[in-house]
Protein backbone atom coordinates (compact mmCIF):
# COMPACT_ATOMS: atom_id res chain seq x y z
CA UNK A 1 0.00 0.00 0.00
CA UNK A 2 1.36 3.45 -0.87
CA UNK A 3 2.42 5.66 2.01
CA UNK A 4 1.21 9.01 0.65
CA UNK A 5 -1.46 10.38 -1.67
CA UNK A 6 1.29 11.31 -4.16
CA UNK A 7 2.26 7.64 -4.29
CA UNK A 8 -1.34 6.67 -5.05
CA UNK A 9 -1.57 9.24 -7.84
CA UNK A 10 1.76 8.09 -9.28
CA UNK A 11 0.76 4.41 -9.13
CA UNK A 12 -2.62 5.19 -10.73
CA UNK A 13 -0.92 7.14 -13.53
CA UNK A 14 1.65 4.39 -14.16
CA UNK A 15 -1.00 1.66 -14.06
CA UNK A 16 -3.31 3.51 -16.44
CA UNK A 17 -0.39 4.13 -18.80
CA UNK A 18 0.39 0.38 -18.76
CA UNK A 19 -3.24 -0.51 -19.48
CA UNK A 20 -3.41 2.00 -22.34
CA UNK A 21 -0.13 0.69 -23.77
CA UNK A 22 -1.79 -2.72 -23.91
CA UNK A 23 -4.88 -1.22 -25.60
CA UNK A 24 -7.09 -1.90 -22.58
CA UNK A 25 -9.95 0.55 -22.08
CA UNK A 26 -10.02 2.57 -18.88
CA UNK A 27 -13.65 2.22 -17.86
CA UNK A 28 -15.01 3.92 -14.73
CA UNK A 29 -15.40 0.48 -13.12
CA UNK A 30 -11.82 -0.50 -13.92
CA UNK A 31 -10.54 2.83 -12.58
CA UNK A 32 -12.44 2.37 -9.29
CA UNK A 33 -11.23 -1.21 -8.82
CA UNK A 34 -7.65 -0.23 -9.66
CA UNK A 35 -7.74 2.68 -7.19
CA UNK A 36 -9.22 0.39 -4.54
CA UNK A 37 -6.45 -2.16 -5.03
CA UNK A 38 -3.73 0.51 -4.88
CA UNK A 39 -5.15 1.92 -1.65
CA UNK A 40 -6.03 -1.41 0.01
CA UNK A 41 -4.44 -1.79 3.42
CA UNK A 42 -5.10 -5.52 3.38
CA UNK A 43 -5.35 -8.35 0.86
CA UNK A 44 -9.06 -8.32 0.03
CA UNK A 45 -11.22 -11.12 -1.30
CA UNK A 46 -13.36 -10.48 -4.38
CA UNK A 47 -16.40 -10.22 -2.13
CA UNK A 48 -14.72 -7.54 0.01
CA UNK A 49 -13.74 -5.61 -3.11
CA UNK A 50 -17.29 -5.89 -4.44
CA UNK A 51 -18.85 -4.75 -1.15
CA UNK A 52 -16.51 -1.77 -0.86
CA UNK A 53 -16.58 -0.53 -4.46
CA UNK A 54 -20.35 -0.83 -4.83
CA UNK A 55 -20.71 1.83 -2.13
CA UNK A 56 -19.15 4.25 -4.63
CA UNK A 57 -20.45 2.58 -7.79
CA UNK A 58 -23.74 0.85 -6.85
CA UNK A 59 -24.50 -0.52 -10.32
CA UNK A 60 -21.37 -2.67 -10.49
CA UNK A 61 -21.89 -6.44 -10.54
CA UNK A 62 -19.76 -9.13 -8.94
CA UNK A 63 -18.97 -10.41 -12.46
CA UNK A 64 -17.60 -6.96 -13.36
CA UNK A 65 -15.28 -7.09 -10.34
CA UNK A 66 -14.08 -10.59 -11.32
CA UNK A 67 -13.55 -9.59 -14.96
CA UNK A 68 -11.62 -6.45 -14.05
CA UNK A 69 -9.45 -8.30 -11.55
CA UNK A 70 -8.68 -10.86 -14.28
CA UNK A 71 -7.65 -8.05 -16.65
CA UNK A 72 -5.46 -6.45 -13.97
CA UNK A 73 -3.88 -9.85 -13.26
CA UNK A 74 -3.27 -10.49 -16.97
CA UNK A 75 -1.18 -7.30 -17.23
CA UNK A 76 0.66 -7.98 -13.96
CA UNK A 77 -0.85 -5.23 -11.81
CA UNK A 78 -2.72 -7.54 -9.44
CA UNK A 79 -1.81 -10.94 -8.09
CA UNK A 80 -4.24 -13.61 -6.91
CA UNK A 81 -3.13 -15.41 -3.77
CA UNK A 82 -4.48 -18.68 -2.42
CA UNK A 83 -3.06 -19.90 0.84
CA UNK A 84 -3.99 -22.70 3.23
CA UNK A 85 -7.67 -21.93 2.95
CA UNK A 86 -9.09 -21.91 -0.56
CA UNK A 87 -10.22 -18.28 -0.46
CA UNK A 88 -8.60 -16.08 -3.09
CA UNK A 89 -7.08 -12.83 -1.88
CA UNK A 90 -5.84 -10.10 -4.20
CA UNK A 91 -2.76 -7.92 -3.98
CA UNK A 92 -1.67 -4.89 -5.99
CA UNK A 93 1.86 -5.61 -7.23
CA UNK A 94 3.75 -2.33 -6.90
CA UNK A 95 6.98 -3.82 -5.56
CA UNK A 96 8.43 -7.24 -4.86
CA UNK A 97 7.32 -8.42 -1.46
CA UNK A 98 6.37 -11.59 0.33
CA UNK A 99 3.61 -12.67 2.69
CA UNK A 100 3.19 -14.01 6.19
CA UNK A 101 -0.18 -15.56 6.99
CA UNK A 102 -1.73 -16.05 10.42
CA UNK A 103 -2.65 -19.70 10.85
CA UNK A 104 -5.41 -18.80 13.29
CA UNK A 105 -7.30 -15.83 11.80
CA UNK A 106 -6.00 -15.79 8.19
CA UNK A 107 -4.64 -12.23 8.34
CA UNK A 108 -1.99 -11.59 5.67
CA UNK A 109 0.91 -9.16 6.08
CA UNK A 110 3.58 -8.07 3.60
CA UNK A 111 7.29 -8.21 4.34
CA UNK A 112 10.48 -7.59 2.39
CA UNK A 113 13.57 -9.76 2.09
CA UNK A 114 17.07 -8.63 1.23
CA UNK A 115 17.67 -9.64 -2.42
CA UNK A 116 20.95 -11.26 -1.34
CA UNK A 117 19.00 -13.87 0.63
CA UNK A 118 16.58 -14.47 -2.24
CA UNK A 119 19.51 -15.02 -4.60
CA UNK A 120 21.00 -17.52 -2.15
CA UNK A 121 17.69 -19.40 -1.95
CA UNK A 122 17.40 -19.40 -5.75
CA UNK A 123 20.96 -20.65 -6.16
CA UNK A 124 20.42 -23.40 -3.58
CA UNK A 125 17.21 -24.51 -5.32
CA UNK A 126 18.99 -24.57 -8.68
CA UNK A 127 21.88 -26.62 -7.30
CA UNK A 128 19.52 -29.14 -5.68
CA UNK A 129 17.04 -29.50 -8.55
CA UNK A 130 18.77 -28.20 -11.69
CA UNK A 131 15.73 -25.94 -12.25
CA UNK A 132 16.12 -22.46 -13.65
CA UNK A 133 14.55 -20.17 -11.05
CA UNK A 134 12.48 -17.45 -12.69
CA UNK A 135 10.56 -16.10 -9.72
CA UNK A 136 10.66 -16.34 -5.93
CA UNK A 137 7.56 -16.01 -3.78
CA UNK A 138 7.79 -16.66 -0.06
CA UNK A 139 4.82 -17.51 2.13
CA UNK A 140 5.47 -17.84 5.84
CA UNK A 141 2.91 -19.03 8.37
CA UNK A 142 2.62 -18.18 12.05
CA UNK A 143 0.50 -16.27 14.55
CA UNK A 144 -0.21 -12.55 14.17
CA UNK A 145 0.28 -10.30 17.23
CA UNK A 146 -3.46 -10.27 17.99
CA UNK A 147 -3.73 -14.07 17.95
CA UNK A 148 -0.53 -14.35 20.00
CA UNK A 149 -2.14 -12.09 22.59
CA UNK A 150 -5.33 -14.18 22.60
CA UNK A 151 -3.24 -17.32 23.11
CA UNK A 152 -1.35 -15.65 25.97
CA UNK A 153 -4.62 -14.47 27.54
CA UNK A 154 -6.09 -17.99 27.34
CA UNK A 155 -3.02 -19.43 29.10
CA UNK A 156 -3.55 -17.15 32.12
Amino acid sequence: MPEHIDDTVHLMDESIRLLKDKNIRITPQRRIILKYMIEAKHHPTVEEIFDDVTEEYPGMSLATVYNNLRTLMDVGLVKEMKFSDVTSHFDFVYHDHHHIICEQCGKIADFNVDPHYLNAISQSAKEQTNYTVRKVSLELYGLCPECQQETTDEDK
